[in-house]
């Protein structure tokens, strides 16, 4: 996916073509675990779809829970559903920054190696 250590830098252009790749492959991720939480929130905890997608939103944001959950089923959806969207954001953010960190290591290697000034 990535250039080696061997090979230039990427031009601008390029690289932030990379980087826009990684933000729409994240944000599809980011829909994906949404829809799951509106669905299980609204089905499984039996809120309305506003309700349902406030609370998903909240808890995929890390800002915890708008509507308190009342039965076993809704506090295991909601228990699950929280650690996955810890997962989902910790991932999304290391996907995004992926292209970023790369090209500062890349650099580095270029300077390392003697190989002049990068490109771009």
């Amino acid at each position: 996916m990535f250039e080696n250590k061997r090979e230039p830098l990427l031009p601008m252009s390029r690289f932030l073509g990379r980087l826009g790749w990684s933000v729409l492959a994240t944000l599809g991720v980011v829909l994906v675990a949404l829809l799951i939480g509106v669905l299980g929130y609204h089905y499984i905890a039996r809120l309305g779809w506003i309700d349902a997608l406030l609370n998903a939103a909240m808890i995929l944001t890390g800002m915890g829970p708008v509507n308190p959950m009342n039965d076993v089923p809704s506090k295991l959806f909601a228990s699950v559903y929280a650690l996955f969207s810890g997962f989902v954001v910790l991932t999304s953010m290391g996907f995004v920054l992926s292209p970023v960190f790369h090209r500062i290591i890349h650099t580095f290697h270029l300077a390392e190696d003697g190989a002049g000034e990068p490109a771009g």
